[in-house]
């Protein structure tokens, strides 16, 4: 790999599907840190985040979907008005959430690095 940012970006965009799934991944809290002994893991449809940075900086809600194509991640109860008066789920970046409560169905998924 390069060390150039432009190449970087280009191999982000560019990069297969298996590639982009594994870097949706958000860290843990201290807590769940501990626990698992893991520092971060990958964002799975029913995880509950905090979202760390942004205007909607501090809360938390369940993740309802995961664009593995444009990186971004959904939220249940983060949302804004449109200007038809309906409300519209915001697309955050995985790296800006923190995972405060894990979906342990797949018992595979903590193991798995």
């Amino acid at each position: 790999m390069s060390i150039k940012p432009k190449k970087q970006r280009k191999a982000q965009s560019q990069a297969p599907a298996h590639k982009r799934s594994e870097a949706i991944v958000s860290p843990l809290s201290k807590e769940l840190r501990s626990r698992h002994k893991r520092r971060n893991i990958r964002l799975i449809v029913g995880d509950k985040v905090k979202v760390m940075r942004g205007s909607m900086k501090g809360k938390s809600g369940v993740v309802r979907t995961v664009k593995v194509k444009d990186q971004k991640v959904l939220i249940e109860g983060i949302d804004r008005g449109k200007k038809d008066g309906s409300r519209a789920l915001i697309p955050l970046h995985p790296s800006n959430l923190q995972i405060i409560d894990i979906k342990l169905d797949d018992k595979l998924r903590i193991k798995r690095k």
